[in-house]
Protein backbone atom coordinates (compact mmCIF):
# COMPACT_ATOMS: atom_id res chain seq x y z
CA UNK A 1 0.00 0.00 0.00
CA UNK A 2 1.48 3.37 -1.03
CA UNK A 3 1.92 6.31 1.31
CA UNK A 4 -0.53 8.36 -0.76
CA UNK A 5 -3.29 5.81 -0.22
CA UNK A 6 -3.06 6.37 3.56
CA UNK A 7 -3.86 10.07 3.13
CA UNK A 8 -7.41 11.40 2.92
CA UNK A 9 -8.38 11.79 -0.75
CA UNK A 10 -8.43 15.65 -0.73
CA UNK A 11 -4.87 15.89 0.58
CA UNK A 12 -3.68 13.30 -1.89
CA UNK A 13 -5.20 15.33 -4.70
CA UNK A 14 -3.54 18.52 -3.57
CA UNK A 15 -0.34 17.61 -5.39
CA UNK A 16 -2.18 17.87 -8.72
CA UNK A 17 -3.69 21.39 -8.94
CA UNK A 18 -5.34 20.73 -12.30
CA UNK A 19 -7.32 17.82 -10.88
CA UNK A 20 -8.42 19.37 -7.60
CA UNK A 21 -12.17 19.48 -7.04
CA UNK A 22 -13.30 22.74 -8.60
CA UNK A 23 -15.65 24.82 -6.47
CA UNK A 24 -17.49 27.49 -8.43
CA UNK A 25 -19.09 30.66 -7.12
CA UNK A 26 -22.47 31.60 -8.57
CA UNK A 27 -23.12 35.35 -8.32
CA UNK A 28 -20.90 37.34 -10.65
CA UNK A 29 -18.97 34.22 -11.62
CA UNK A 30 -21.09 31.43 -13.12
CA UNK A 31 -23.82 33.96 -13.86
CA UNK A 32 -23.24 37.58 -14.81
CA UNK A 33 -25.71 38.77 -12.21
CA UNK A 34 -26.64 38.33 -8.53
CA UNK A 35 -29.43 35.94 -7.54
CA UNK A 36 -30.55 37.99 -4.55
CA UNK A 37 -30.94 41.06 -6.76
CA UNK A 38 -32.70 38.92 -9.36
CA UNK A 39 -35.08 37.61 -6.72
CA UNK A 40 -35.93 41.06 -5.39
CA UNK A 41 -36.60 42.31 -8.93
CA UNK A 42 -38.80 39.27 -9.67
CA UNK A 43 -40.77 39.78 -6.44
CA UNK A 44 -41.28 43.52 -6.98
CA UNK A 45 -44.94 44.35 -6.58
CA UNK A 46 -45.58 41.40 -4.26
CA UNK A 47 -46.74 42.79 -0.88
CA UNK A 48 -44.85 39.96 0.82
CA UNK A 49 -41.58 41.50 -0.37
CA UNK A 50 -42.00 44.42 2.01
CA UNK A 51 -42.66 42.02 4.89
CA UNK A 52 -39.50 40.09 3.98
CA UNK A 53 -37.40 43.28 3.89
CA UNK A 54 -38.76 44.40 7.26
CA UNK A 55 -37.50 41.11 8.69
CA UNK A 56 -33.99 41.58 7.30
CA UNK A 57 -32.79 41.87 10.90
CA UNK A 58 -33.27 38.11 11.11
CA UNK A 59 -30.09 37.68 9.09
CA UNK A 60 -29.00 37.77 5.47
CA UNK A 61 -29.33 34.01 5.02
CA UNK A 62 -32.93 34.03 6.24
CA UNK A 63 -33.70 36.99 3.99
CA UNK A 64 -32.30 35.15 0.96
CA UNK A 65 -34.44 32.16 1.82
CA UNK A 66 -37.59 34.30 1.96
CA UNK A 67 -36.77 35.98 -1.35
CA UNK A 68 -36.13 32.60 -2.96
CA UNK A 69 -39.55 31.46 -1.80
CA UNK A 70 -41.23 34.57 -3.26
CA UNK A 71 -39.48 34.85 -6.63
CA UNK A 72 -40.08 32.67 -9.65
CA UNK A 73 -36.88 31.87 -11.49
CA UNK A 74 -36.26 29.99 -14.72
CA UNK A 75 -32.62 28.81 -14.65
CA UNK A 76 -32.64 28.39 -18.43
CA UNK A 77 -32.98 32.17 -18.88
CA UNK A 78 -30.21 33.30 -16.53
CA UNK A 79 -27.24 35.21 -18.03
CA UNK A 80 -24.53 32.58 -17.69
CA UNK A 81 -20.90 33.49 -18.19
CA UNK A 82 -20.45 31.50 -21.37
CA UNK A 83 -16.61 31.27 -21.41
CA UNK A 84 -16.63 29.89 -17.86
CA UNK A 85 -19.54 27.58 -18.63
CA UNK A 86 -17.64 26.18 -21.62
CA UNK A 87 -14.60 25.61 -19.38
CA UNK A 88 -16.72 23.82 -16.79
CA UNK A 89 -18.26 21.58 -19.43
CA UNK A 90 -14.77 20.63 -20.61
CA UNK A 91 -13.68 19.81 -17.04
CA UNK A 92 -16.88 17.86 -16.44
CA UNK A 93 -16.30 15.85 -19.60
CA UNK A 94 -12.76 15.12 -18.40
CA UNK A 95 -14.13 13.75 -15.13
CA UNK A 96 -13.17 16.60 -12.80
CA UNK A 97 -15.30 16.96 -9.68
CA UNK A 98 -17.33 20.18 -9.79
CA UNK A 99 -19.05 21.80 -6.80
CA UNK A 100 -21.38 24.80 -6.89
CA UNK A 101 -20.32 26.80 -3.82
CA UNK A 102 -22.45 29.91 -3.41
CA UNK A 103 -23.86 32.35 -0.90
CA UNK A 104 -27.20 32.16 -2.75
CA UNK A 105 -30.00 30.23 -1.11
CA UNK A 106 -29.84 26.46 -1.47
CA UNK A 107 -33.20 26.25 -3.27
CA UNK A 108 -31.94 28.61 -5.96
CA UNK A 109 -28.53 26.93 -6.23
CA UNK A 110 -30.01 23.44 -6.55
CA UNK A 111 -32.37 24.52 -9.33
CA UNK A 112 -29.44 25.96 -11.28
CA UNK A 113 -27.28 22.90 -10.64
CA UNK A 114 -30.09 20.59 -11.78
CA UNK A 115 -30.57 22.62 -14.93
CA UNK A 116 -26.89 22.58 -15.89
CA UNK A 117 -26.23 18.99 -14.93
CA UNK A 118 -22.53 19.67 -14.31
CA UNK A 119 -22.15 19.73 -10.53
CA UNK A 120 -21.53 16.80 -8.22
CA UNK A 121 -22.53 18.72 -5.10
CA UNK A 122 -23.98 22.05 -3.92
CA UNK A 123 -22.77 24.14 -0.98
CA UNK A 124 -25.09 27.10 -0.34
CA UNK A 125 -26.77 29.28 2.26
CA UNK A 126 -29.52 27.46 4.13
CA UNK A 127 -31.54 30.12 5.89
CA UNK A 128 -29.33 30.03 8.98
CA UNK A 129 -25.79 30.20 7.59
CA UNK A 130 -24.79 32.75 4.96
CA UNK A 131 -22.18 30.88 2.92
CA UNK A 132 -20.02 33.81 1.93
CA UNK A 133 -16.38 34.81 2.46
CA UNK A 134 -14.84 33.20 5.55
CA UNK A 135 -17.91 31.01 6.17
CA UNK A 136 -17.60 29.52 2.68
CA UNK A 137 -13.83 29.11 3.10
CA UNK A 138 -14.34 27.21 6.36
CA UNK A 139 -16.95 24.93 4.76
CA UNK A 140 -14.68 24.12 1.82
CA UNK A 141 -11.66 23.46 4.05
CA UNK A 142 -13.76 21.19 6.24
CA UNK A 143 -14.90 19.24 3.20
CA UNK A 144 -11.71 19.13 1.12
CA UNK A 145 -8.91 20.09 3.47
CA UNK A 146 -6.43 23.02 3.20
CA UNK A 147 -5.27 23.50 -0.41
CA UNK A 148 -7.45 20.56 -1.37
CA UNK A 149 -9.72 22.37 -3.79
CA UNK A 150 -9.69 24.91 -6.61
CA UNK A 151 -12.01 27.89 -6.49
CA UNK A 152 -13.57 30.10 -9.17
CA UNK A 153 -14.67 33.50 -7.91
CA UNK A 154 -14.86 37.16 -8.80
CA UNK A 155 -14.87 39.53 -5.83
CA UNK A 156 -13.00 40.68 -2.74
CA UNK A 157 -15.24 38.47 -0.59
CA UNK A 158 -13.63 35.48 -2.33
CA UNK A 159 -10.11 36.33 -1.17
CA UNK A 160 -10.35 34.31 2.11
CA UNK A 161 -11.36 31.32 -0.01
CA UNK A 162 -8.52 31.71 -2.50
CA UNK A 163 -6.05 31.80 0.41
CA UNK A 164 -7.22 28.33 1.41
CA UNK A 165 -7.44 27.01 -2.14
CA UNK A 166 -4.88 24.94 -4.01
CA UNK A 167 -5.55 26.86 -7.24
CA UNK A 168 -7.78 29.62 -8.52
CA UNK A 169 -9.91 30.64 -11.47
CA UNK A 170 -10.44 34.40 -11.55
CA UNK A 171 -13.58 35.63 -13.31
CA UNK A 172 -14.33 39.30 -14.02
CA UNK A 173 -12.51 40.46 -10.90
CA UNK A 174 -11.38 44.08 -10.43
CA UNK A 175 -7.65 44.53 -11.08
CA UNK A 176 -6.73 44.85 -7.39
CA UNK A 177 -8.73 41.74 -6.50
CA UNK A 178 -7.23 39.76 -9.38
CA UNK A 179 -3.71 40.72 -8.24
CA UNK A 180 -4.41 39.56 -4.68
CA UNK A 181 -5.93 36.33 -5.98
CA UNK A 182 -2.74 35.61 -7.95
CA UNK A 183 -0.73 36.12 -4.78
CA UNK A 184 -3.01 33.82 -2.79
CA UNK A 185 -3.05 30.77 -5.08
CA UNK A 186 -1.77 29.50 -8.45
CA UNK A 187 -4.17 30.71 -11.13
CA UNK A 188 -5.46 28.10 -13.59
CA UNK A 189 -7.48 30.49 -15.74
CA UNK A 190 -8.49 34.13 -15.89
CA UNK A 191 -11.68 35.25 -17.62
CA UNK A 192 -12.50 38.92 -18.11
CA UNK A 193 -15.51 39.76 -20.25
CA UNK A 194 -16.91 42.70 -18.32
CA UNK A 195 -18.91 45.25 -20.27
CA UNK A 196 -17.97 48.26 -18.15
CA UNK A 197 -19.77 51.59 -17.91
CA UNK A 198 -20.91 51.45 -21.54
CA UNK A 199 -23.51 48.84 -20.55
CA UNK A 200 -25.14 51.30 -18.15
CA UNK A 201 -25.04 54.00 -20.81
CA UNK A 202 -26.84 51.67 -23.23
CA UNK A 203 -29.39 50.89 -20.50
CA UNK A 204 -30.19 54.62 -20.41
CA UNK A 205 -31.23 54.32 -24.09
CA UNK A 206 -30.07 57.74 -25.27
CA UNK A 207 -31.44 56.95 -28.74
CA UNK A 208 -34.93 57.19 -27.20
CA UNK A 209 -34.33 60.82 -26.27
CA UNK A 210 -35.48 61.76 -29.77
CA UNK A 211 -39.05 61.46 -28.44
CA UNK A 212 -38.42 64.33 -26.05
CA UNK A 213 -37.94 66.73 -28.98
CA UNK A 214 -41.72 67.09 -28.70
CA UNK A 215 -41.11 69.70 -25.98
CA UNK A 216 -40.06 72.13 -28.73
CA UNK A 217 -43.32 71.68 -30.64
CA UNK A 218 -45.26 74.42 -28.75
CA UNK A 219 -42.64 76.96 -29.89
CA UNK A 220 -43.22 75.98 -33.52
CA UNK A 221 -47.00 75.84 -33.33
CA UNK A 222 -47.06 79.22 -31.57
CA UNK A 223 -44.89 80.64 -34.39
CA UNK A 224 -42.38 81.85 -31.77
CA UNK A 225 -39.17 80.64 -33.39
CA UNK A 226 -37.44 83.88 -32.47
CA UNK A 227 -38.20 83.58 -28.75
CA UNK A 228 -34.73 82.71 -27.39
CA UNK A 229 -35.96 82.50 -23.80
CA UNK A 230 -38.52 79.91 -24.84
CA UNK A 231 -35.82 77.83 -26.55
CA UNK A 232 -33.69 77.96 -23.39
CA UNK A 233 -36.56 76.84 -21.16
CA UNK A 234 -37.57 74.14 -23.61
CA UNK A 235 -33.95 72.92 -23.65
CA UNK A 236 -34.05 72.55 -19.87
CA UNK A 237 -37.35 70.68 -20.12
CA UNK A 238 -35.84 68.46 -22.82
CA UNK A 239 -32.87 67.58 -20.58
CA UNK A 240 -35.21 66.98 -17.63
CA UNK A 241 -37.34 64.55 -19.61
CA UNK A 242 -34.26 62.79 -21.02
CA UNK A 243 -32.86 62.08 -17.55
CA UNK A 244 -36.26 61.10 -16.18
CA UNK A 245 -37.01 58.86 -19.15
CA UNK A 246 -33.65 57.11 -18.80
CA UNK A 247 -34.34 56.53 -15.09
CA UNK A 248 -37.70 54.95 -15.95
CA UNK A 249 -36.21 52.84 -18.76
CA UNK A 250 -33.75 51.39 -16.26
CA UNK A 251 -36.50 50.70 -13.72
CA UNK A 252 -38.59 49.10 -16.45
CA UNK A 253 -35.70 46.89 -17.58
CA UNK A 254 -35.02 45.77 -14.02
CA UNK A 255 -38.67 44.85 -13.45
CA UNK A 256 -38.89 43.17 -16.87
CA UNK A 257 -35.52 41.41 -16.76
CA UNK A 258 -36.97 37.87 -16.80
CA UNK A 259 -39.47 38.69 -19.56
CA UNK A 260 -36.78 40.41 -21.63
CA UNK A 261 -34.63 37.27 -21.55
CA UNK A 262 -37.41 35.35 -23.25
CA UNK A 263 -37.78 38.01 -25.96
CA UNK A 264 -35.91 37.55 -29.29
CA UNK A 265 -34.52 41.12 -29.27
CA UNK A 266 -34.87 42.43 -25.73
CA UNK A 267 -32.70 39.63 -24.32
CA UNK A 268 -29.70 41.62 -25.56
CA UNK A 269 -30.46 44.53 -23.23
CA UNK A 270 -27.69 45.14 -20.66
CA UNK A 271 -29.57 43.89 -17.57
CA UNK A 272 -31.11 40.93 -19.38
CA UNK A 273 -27.74 39.61 -20.55
CA UNK A 274 -25.99 40.44 -17.30
CA UNK A 275 -23.71 43.13 -18.71
CA UNK A 276 -24.91 45.50 -15.97
CA UNK A 277 -25.71 44.75 -12.33
CA UNK A 278 -29.29 45.31 -11.21
CA UNK A 279 -28.11 47.09 -8.05
CA UNK A 280 -26.02 49.50 -10.13
CA UNK A 281 -29.09 50.18 -12.23
CA UNK A 282 -31.16 51.03 -9.16
CA UNK A 283 -28.54 53.53 -7.98
CA UNK A 284 -28.19 55.09 -11.42
CA UNK A 285 -31.93 55.39 -11.91
CA UNK A 286 -32.26 57.18 -8.56
CA UNK A 287 -29.55 59.67 -9.51
CA UNK A 288 -31.08 60.28 -12.95
CA UNK A 289 -34.55 60.79 -11.49
CA UNK A 290 -33.26 63.36 -9.00
CA UNK A 291 -31.40 65.15 -11.79
CA UNK A 292 -34.49 65.16 -13.99
CA UNK A 293 -36.69 66.64 -11.28
CA UNK A 294 -34.07 69.32 -10.53
CA UNK A 295 -33.92 70.34 -14.19
CA UNK A 296 -37.72 70.27 -14.34
CA UNK A 297 -37.77 72.78 -11.50
CA UNK A 298 -35.29 75.00 -13.34
CA UNK A 299 -37.44 74.81 -16.49
CA UNK A 300 -40.59 75.80 -14.60
CA UNK A 301 -42.22 72.48 -15.45
CA UNK A 302 -41.57 70.47 -12.30
CA UNK A 303 -45.15 69.29 -11.90
CA UNK A 304 -45.26 68.02 -15.50
CA UNK A 305 -41.96 66.14 -15.12
CA UNK A 306 -43.21 64.67 -11.81
CA UNK A 307 -46.48 63.56 -13.42
CA UNK A 308 -44.54 62.09 -16.34
CA UNK A 309 -42.35 60.13 -13.89
CA UNK A 310 -45.37 58.91 -11.92
CA UNK A 311 -47.19 57.82 -15.08
CA UNK A 312 -44.07 56.03 -16.35
CA UNK A 313 -43.55 54.16 -13.08
CA UNK A 314 -47.22 53.16 -12.93
CA UNK A 315 -46.98 51.96 -16.52
CA UNK A 316 -43.83 49.93 -15.83
CA UNK A 317 -45.08 48.36 -12.60
CA UNK A 318 -48.64 47.50 -13.51
CA UNK A 319 -50.48 49.35 -16.27
CA UNK A 320 -48.44 47.85 -19.11
CA UNK A 321 -50.05 44.51 -18.28
CA UNK A 322 -53.60 45.80 -18.84
CA UNK A 323 -54.84 45.57 -22.44
CA UNK A 324 -55.81 48.90 -24.01
CA UNK A 325 -54.92 50.74 -20.80
CA UNK A 326 -51.27 50.28 -21.77
CA UNK A 327 -51.60 51.91 -25.20
CA UNK A 328 -53.62 54.84 -23.86
CA UNK A 329 -50.93 55.36 -21.24
CA UNK A 330 -48.22 55.26 -23.91
CA UNK A 331 -50.12 57.86 -25.92
CA UNK A 332 -50.48 59.96 -22.78
CA UNK A 333 -46.74 59.81 -22.17
CA UNK A 334 -46.15 61.27 -25.63
CA UNK A 335 -48.73 64.02 -25.18
CA UNK A 336 -47.40 65.04 -21.77
CA UNK A 337 -44.06 65.79 -23.39
CA UNK A 338 -45.82 68.46 -25.44
CA UNK A 339 -47.51 69.71 -22.28
CA UNK A 340 -44.07 70.00 -20.65
CA UNK A 341 -42.90 72.14 -23.55
CA UNK A 342 -45.91 74.42 -23.25
CA UNK A 343 -45.46 74.77 -19.50
CA UNK A 344 -41.74 75.52 -19.79
CA UNK A 345 -42.03 78.02 -22.64
CA UNK A 346 -45.25 79.72 -21.60
CA UNK A 347 -46.83 79.12 -25.01
CA UNK A 348 -50.33 77.75 -24.64
CA UNK A 349 -51.32 74.54 -26.35
CA UNK A 350 -54.28 74.67 -28.70
CA UNK A 351 -57.06 72.11 -28.55
CA UNK A 352 -56.28 71.35 -32.19
CA UNK A 353 -52.74 70.30 -31.27
CA UNK A 354 -53.94 68.24 -28.32
CA UNK A 355 -56.55 66.45 -30.42
CA UNK A 356 -54.21 65.75 -33.32
CA UNK A 357 -51.35 64.54 -31.11
CA UNK A 358 -53.65 62.35 -28.99
CA UNK A 359 -54.93 60.40 -32.00
CA UNK A 360 -51.51 60.31 -33.64
CA UNK A 361 -49.72 58.88 -30.60
CA UNK A 362 -52.52 56.45 -29.79
CA UNK A 363 -52.06 55.06 -33.29
CA UNK A 364 -48.30 54.79 -32.81
CA UNK A 365 -48.76 53.08 -29.43
CA UNK A 366 -51.05 50.51 -31.03
CA UNK A 367 -48.52 50.11 -33.86
CA UNK A 368 -45.81 49.37 -31.31
CA UNK A 369 -47.93 46.68 -29.65
CA UNK A 370 -48.89 45.06 -32.96
CA UNK A 371 -45.24 45.00 -34.03
CA UNK A 372 -44.28 43.30 -30.74
CA UNK A 373 -46.98 40.65 -31.15
CA UNK A 374 -45.89 39.94 -34.71
CA UNK A 375 -42.22 39.75 -33.69
CA UNK A 376 -43.10 37.38 -30.85
CA UNK A 377 -44.89 35.11 -33.32
CA UNK A 378 -41.92 35.08 -35.66
CA UNK A 379 -39.56 34.47 -32.71
CA UNK A 380 -41.19 31.19 -31.74
CA UNK A 381 -43.12 32.57 -28.77
CA UNK A 382 -46.51 31.79 -30.26
CA UNK A 383 -47.29 35.48 -30.51
CA UNK A 384 -47.33 35.90 -26.75
CA UNK A 385 -45.56 38.80 -25.03
CA UNK A 386 -44.56 38.33 -21.41
CA UNK A 387 -46.22 40.74 -18.95
CA UNK A 388 -48.71 41.91 -21.58
CA UNK A 389 -52.45 41.29 -21.75
CA UNK A 390 -52.61 40.40 -25.43
CA UNK A 391 -52.76 37.22 -27.49
CA UNK A 392 -52.07 36.55 -31.20
CA UNK A 393 -55.81 36.72 -31.90
CA UNK A 394 -55.77 40.41 -30.92
CA UNK A 395 -53.56 41.52 -33.83
CA UNK A 396 -56.41 42.19 -36.32
CA UNK A 397 -58.51 44.24 -33.89
CA UNK A 398 -55.49 46.18 -32.61
CA UNK A 399 -54.55 46.91 -36.21
CA UNK A 400 -58.08 48.19 -36.85
CA UNK A 401 -57.88 50.40 -33.75
CA UNK A 402 -54.51 51.74 -34.80
CA UNK A 403 -55.48 52.50 -38.39
CA UNK A 404 -58.65 54.17 -37.11
CA UNK A 405 -56.58 56.38 -34.79
CA UNK A 406 -54.22 57.25 -37.66
CA UNK A 407 -57.10 58.35 -39.92
CA UNK A 408 -58.69 60.26 -37.03
CA UNK A 409 -55.45 62.20 -36.50
CA UNK A 410 -55.41 63.09 -40.19
CA UNK A 411 -59.08 64.13 -40.01
CA UNK A 412 -58.34 66.49 -37.10
CA UNK A 413 -55.46 67.95 -39.14
CA UNK A 414 -57.79 68.46 -42.12
CA UNK A 415 -60.38 70.22 -39.95
CA UNK A 416 -57.66 72.47 -38.53
CA UNK A 417 -56.44 73.38 -42.00
CA UNK A 418 -59.85 74.74 -42.96
CA UNK A 419 -60.55 76.36 -39.59
CA UNK A 420 -60.54 80.09 -38.92
CA UNK A 421 -57.42 79.66 -36.75
CA UNK A 422 -55.20 79.07 -39.79
CA UNK A 423 -56.24 82.31 -41.47
CA UNK A 424 -54.72 84.35 -38.67
CA UNK A 425 -51.46 82.40 -38.63
CA UNK A 426 -50.67 81.66 -42.29
CA UNK A 427 -50.41 83.85 -45.35
CA UNK A 428 -51.69 81.04 -47.58
CA UNK A 429 -53.58 78.58 -45.36
CA UNK A 430 -54.74 76.70 -48.46
CA UNK A 431 -51.23 75.37 -48.93
CA UNK A 432 -51.57 73.58 -45.63
CA UNK A 433 -53.73 70.99 -47.37
CA UNK A 434 -50.48 69.52 -48.61
CA UNK A 435 -49.74 68.36 -45.08
CA UNK A 436 -52.87 66.19 -44.95
CA UNK A 437 -51.89 63.59 -47.59
CA UNK A 438 -48.29 63.67 -46.37
CA UNK A 439 -49.32 62.75 -42.80
CA UNK A 440 -51.75 60.12 -44.04
CA UNK A 441 -49.13 58.62 -46.37
CA UNK A 442 -46.55 58.48 -43.56
CA UNK A 443 -48.88 56.75 -41.12
CA UNK A 444 -50.07 54.24 -43.74
CA UNK A 445 -46.48 53.48 -44.64
CA UNK A 446 -45.59 52.89 -40.98
CA UNK A 447 -48.37 50.32 -40.71
CA UNK A 448 -47.34 48.68 -43.97
CA UNK A 449 -43.72 48.45 -42.75
CA UNK A 450 -44.88 46.81 -39.53
CA UNK A 451 -47.09 44.32 -41.39
CA UNK A 452 -44.11 43.30 -43.54
CA UNK A 453 -41.87 42.81 -40.51
CA UNK A 454 -39.52 45.69 -41.27
CA UNK A 455 -40.06 47.52 -37.99
CA UNK A 456 -37.91 45.98 -35.26
CA UNK A 457 -37.88 49.09 -33.08
CA UNK A 458 -40.15 51.53 -31.35
CA UNK A 459 -42.06 53.33 -34.18
CA UNK A 460 -40.57 56.72 -33.29
CA UNK A 461 -37.05 55.28 -33.26
CA UNK A 462 -37.78 53.48 -36.53
CA UNK A 463 -39.00 56.73 -38.10
CA UNK A 464 -35.90 58.57 -36.91
CA UNK A 465 -33.77 56.09 -38.88
CA UNK A 466 -36.05 55.84 -41.91
CA UNK A 467 -35.14 57.84 -45.02
CA UNK A 468 -38.73 57.99 -46.27
CA UNK A 469 -39.87 59.40 -42.91
CA UNK A 470 -37.16 62.04 -43.16
CA UNK A 471 -38.30 62.87 -46.70
CA UNK A 472 -41.90 63.25 -45.53
CA UNK A 473 -40.74 65.44 -42.65
CA UNK A 474 -38.77 67.65 -45.04
CA UNK A 475 -41.79 67.94 -47.32
CA UNK A 476 -43.94 68.97 -44.35
CA UNK A 477 -41.44 71.70 -43.43
CA UNK A 478 -41.55 72.99 -47.01
CA UNK A 479 -45.36 73.01 -46.99
CA UNK A 480 -45.53 74.86 -43.67
CA UNK A 481 -42.89 77.39 -44.72
CA UNK A 482 -44.68 78.05 -48.00
CA UNK A 483 -48.03 78.47 -46.26
CA UNK A 484 -46.47 80.88 -43.79
CA UNK A 485 -44.71 83.12 -46.26
CA UNK A 486 -46.48 82.78 -49.62
CA UNK A 487 -49.49 84.89 -50.51
CA UNK A 488 -50.17 83.15 -53.83
CA UNK A 489 -53.13 81.25 -52.40
CA UNK A 490 -54.08 83.75 -49.73
CA UNK A 491 -57.64 83.95 -51.03
CA UNK A 492 -58.28 80.22 -50.48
Amino acid sequence: MSADSLLPPPVAAAARPGTLPLCVDLDGTLIRSDMLEEGIAAAAGDPRLLAAMLRLAGGRAAFKQRIAALAEMDPALLPYNEPLLALLRAHHAAGRQLVLATAADRAVAERIADHLGLFDAVIASDGANNMKGRAKAAALVERFGPKGFAYAGNSASDLPIWREAGSAIVVNAPRAVAARARAAAPVEHEIDNRAGAMALLRAMRPHQWVKNLLVFLPILTAHAVGDLSAWTQAGLAFAALCLTASAIYIINDILDVAADRAHPHKRNRPFARGAARLSHGVLLSGALLCGGLALGLAAGALWVVAVYAAMSVAYSVRLKQLPLVDVFMLAGLYVIRIVAGGEATGHRLSLWLMGFSSFLFLGLALLKRVEELMAAGQGGQGGQIARRGYSPADVPILTAFGCGAAFSATLVLALFVQSEATAALYASPGLLWGSVPLMLFWQCRMWLSASRGYMHHDPIVYAARDRVSWAVGLALVVVLAAAKSTTLFATW
